[in-house]
């Protein structure tokens, strides 16, 4: 099946691309979540108008970017977690605890699904996880998980 993507896949493409997927991955999930539109002669203009769009925001986005990069590598960033005797946490520290305490020290909503945790953080400490803010702009974030 031919698809055009209207987001940004994981592993698959970006916003404008012309992909081939199985059948039932484009019927099941891309196409209902809106995340895909079905390739047809007409959809070309589209994907033109597409990869105008996106090439003027990635240049805005790419200088923004970088500010937010300087943010975040700037200080290390406390997240505050629940923990038991002797620095063990209760579970694990998420990547959505990582966004809110990230978002709430740049001043600036991180999505969650560009942040990677290299094993998971199960204890109290210094850690640092990968944010891609941008194609070309990854930062590294040095965590201090803290008790509550």
């Amino acid at each position: 099946m031919k698809l055009i993507l209207t987001q940004e896949v994981t592993g698959l493409g970006a916003p404008g691309d012309v992909v081939e997927v199985k059948d039932g991955y484009g019927r099941n999930y891309l196409v209902p979540r809106g995340v895909a539109i079905r390739w047809t002669r007409g959809a070309e203009k589209t994907v033109e108008s597409i990869k105008k769009a996106r090439t003027t925001r990635a240049v805005r986005d790419h200088d923004s970017a970088e500010a937010v990069k300087a943010k975040l590598e700037g200080a290390p960033v406390q997240v505050k977690v629940r923990a038991g005797e002797g620095g063990r946490l209760f579970g694990a520290v998420t990547v959505t605890d990582i966004a809110e305490a990230l978002a709430e020290a740049s001043g600036q909503d991180v999505d969650k699904r560009t942040i990677a945790v290299g094993n998971p953080i199960k204890s109290l400490g210094a850690h640092e996880v990968t944010v891609r803010l941008h194609d070309e702009v990854s930062a590294t974030v040095s965590l201090n998980v803290i008790p509550a």
